[in-house]
């Protein structure tokens, strides 16, 4: 499986007003193994930048004004993410903005190139519902190291989501077989292998009397609501 993760800075907020990227990375990984292949680019927008974008990544106007533009580098990038699962956190976000800029280009938006648009905003928050699920608080939750993340920059948290996205769905590795030179036993020794993992670190609890004594309350209150027709207490199934 090949996966992009992607990250964009723009001058502004709202593309619908105007605003650009000025800023776009993507780094490559394939079956959970990030590669040396990357996509990076600092953009000309050909427009001032807000203040408070400015603020986040520091990117000032003088410093674009001799980058190249978005129409420069567009079918390079399509090429890059052509095929591969785009992987971005908040991914309306930069989607919004990028098939903003190839819209100006009359041409099809960038969902249409890819395998696909997986957003780890959306993937955190239906894990830590109610919690921070920015990049820092993730970063911070699940152990990666983003010291030196002063400023947002797109490679940097392209790099940074990738091993987000690793931390947070680990254990999903173990649904994967390899078949190559590093399983020489097959389909049948990885079963072996992955069952008798999960018996060594399957941990075993059980209740306490005060916890049985509360879960027999609470038998013996649906037994005579249901005027002694509770299944778990009489062992009836009706079968």
């Amino acid at each position: 499986m090949r996966q992009i993760f992607l990250d964009t800075e723009t001058t502004g907020l709202e593309h619908k007003l105007g605003h650009r990227i000025i800023e776009i990375a993507g780094v490559e990984m394939r079956n959970r193994r990030l590669t040396s292949r990357h996509f990076h680019s600092y953009l000309n927008p050909e427009r001032e930048i807000d203040t408070g974008a400015l603020s986040v990544h520091g990117i000032s106007r003088e410093f674009l004004l001799d980058k190249p533009r978005f129409a420069d580098i567009a079918a390079e990038f399509l090429d890059f993410v052509r095929g591969a699962e785009l992987v971005i956190h908040n991914a309306p976000f930069d989607i919004g903005f990028l098939n903003a800029e190839l819209a100006l280009l009359d041409m099809a938006p960038v969902d249409t190139v890819c395998h696909g648009v997986s957003d780890t905003l959306r993937m955190a928050k239906e894990l830590h519902p109610g919690k921070k699920n920015n990049l820092n608080a993730l970063c911070e939750r699940y152990g990666v190291d983003n010291s030196h993340r002063t400023l947002h920059g797109a490679l940097l948290d392209a790099e940074i989501l990738a091993e987000v996205y690793l931390a947070m769905t680990r254990g999903q590795e173990s649904l994967i077989i390899d078949l190559g030179d590093e399983n020489p036993g097959g389909i049948e020794a990885a079963r072996k292998t992955s069952c008798s993992s999960q018996r060594q670190t399957q941990i075993v609890r059980r209740a306490s009397p005060e916890e049985l004594a509360e879960h027999g309350q609470v038998l013996a209150a649906i037994d005579q609501a249901s005027k002694g027709k509770c299944l778990w207490l009489h062992g009836d199934t009706g079968s």
